[in-house]
């Protein structure tokens, strides 16, 4: 599933080994991820440490139901968005934020660890009534995903309206090459599991300190459930 990485190769097995014969802990993990997205399994992936250093809670968008949304607010703690890739987010015409809105507030600022924002609009469903509930979101979320497999077939205005309880973010035209964060490593690991360009991320945090969840507590928060933790490095060494 990560044919994008010229270096390791399966084995006989199916096992990815480096030129040594010796397994590659990085694709294995990433492989083992893509296996999570299909199978509607959530992965944390930390983006790097000189950038925002935090981990967020991915799944693919198909797989957020209301159970998942609560993990997601319970457990991550951060904001629930939905990244669409950028030529899904054209056909809708989704613009970036700070495209679309005429206010002097979103002009001459620093972020400090990117050049732009990934944010775009904010949406509900429009057959959600006040969009902020775990069944509200879920509900669409999964119409997000499901419009993302198809997006010529879809009338977005139809069937969302503007704003909502839904962040969206449009990724970097160049996915990858262009940008490094969770919305592009998101989509990226979507794209690679054969996947619509549609995942939900949400940063965790630490209930103590407020701030981002550490790397070593986010690790073993993916131990005890059994999911996959990533660094943004190992998505970027096997699928660039």
């Amino acid at each position: 599933m990560t044919g994008h990485h010229a270096g390791p190769r399966p084995n006989g097995d199916g096992i990815t080994t480096t030129g040594t014969g010796q397994p590659d802990g990085r694709t294995e993990a990433v492989d083992r991820a893509l296996e999570a997205l299909q199978a509607g399994e959530p992965v944390l992936v930390h983006d790097a440490a000189d950038r925002e250093g935090e981990t967020d809670l991915i799944y693919h968008a198909d797989a957020v139901t209301p159970d998942a949304v609560a993990r997601l607010r319970n457990d991550a703690g951060g904001l629930v968005c939905t990244a669409l890739g950028y030529e899904v987010a054209e056909t809708f015409d989704l613009p970036f934020f700070t495209e679309a809105v005429d206010h002097p507030a979103t002009g001459d600022h620093e972020l400090g660890y990117d050049e732009r924002s990934s944010f775009s609009l904010t949406v509900n469903h429009r057959d959600t009534f006040t969009g902020i509930t775990d069944e509200d979101r879920s509900q669409t979320i999964q119409a997000l995903g499901a419009a993302a497999g198809e997006p010529d077939a879809v009338d977005f205005t139809t069937e969302f309206r503007v704003p909502g309880h839904v962040h969206l973010l449009k990724a970097a035209p160049d996915l990858l090459a262009q940008r490094e964060g969770h919305t592009e490593l998101g989509v990226a690991l979507a794209a690679a599991a054969d996947l619509p360009p549609a995942v939900v991320v949400c940063e965790m945090l630490d209930d103590e300190t407020g701030g981002a969840l550490a790397p070593a507590d986010a690790r073993s928060y993916a131990n005890r459930h059994d999911f996959v933790y990533l660094e943004g490095s190992d998505v970027l060494e096997a699928l660039q």
